[in-house]
């Protein structure tokens, strides 16, 4: 199977050389998502909550997009710029994720594109064996 790019209105546009995903094989990897307002291209809020939030919905569409789901998802890698965080995105990681929980990693890094406090990425399986489009 080649690999297919995901392009979906409903997460924003790269602000990069990157696709928003990439389904291969039965599988699909997200890029790290920020906080960003699918339509306005702008950060959400100034807090860690509102960004993670945001970020999470924007994964959620592109997994939708390729024919998967939140509750397909295996592995979760969160970006911090504040560790000290970890409480508080843990509580909104929570109402998308409330069990079987993907592995996961979480670190803190010293600056996020656009001045963003949080980026998240995943990978998942794709529910149906064929991504809806993309």
């Amino acid at each position: 199977m080649s690999k297919k790019i995901i392009s979906v209105c409903e997460a924003p546009t790269p602000v990069g050389p990157y696709s928003q995903g990439v389904i291969m094989d039965g599988w699909i990897c997200t890029s790290g998502q920020v906080g960003l307002d699918p339509a306005s291209g702008m950060l959400v809020g100034k807090d860690v909550a509102a960004q993670a939030d945001q970020a999470l919905r924007n994964i959620k569409a592109i997994l939708q997009s390729g024919g998967s789901s939140l509750d397909q998802v295996f592995r979760v890698t969160v970006f911090l710029t504040n560790m000290d965080d970890f409480s508080t995105i843990n509580a909104v990681y929570s109402r998308f994720f409330p069990s079987d929980f993907p592995a996961r990693s979480c670190v803190e890094v010293s600056r996020l594109p656009l001045g963003a406090l949080i980026e998240i990425d995943a990978m998942a399986k794709i529910s149906s064996g064929r991504p809806v489009s993309g």
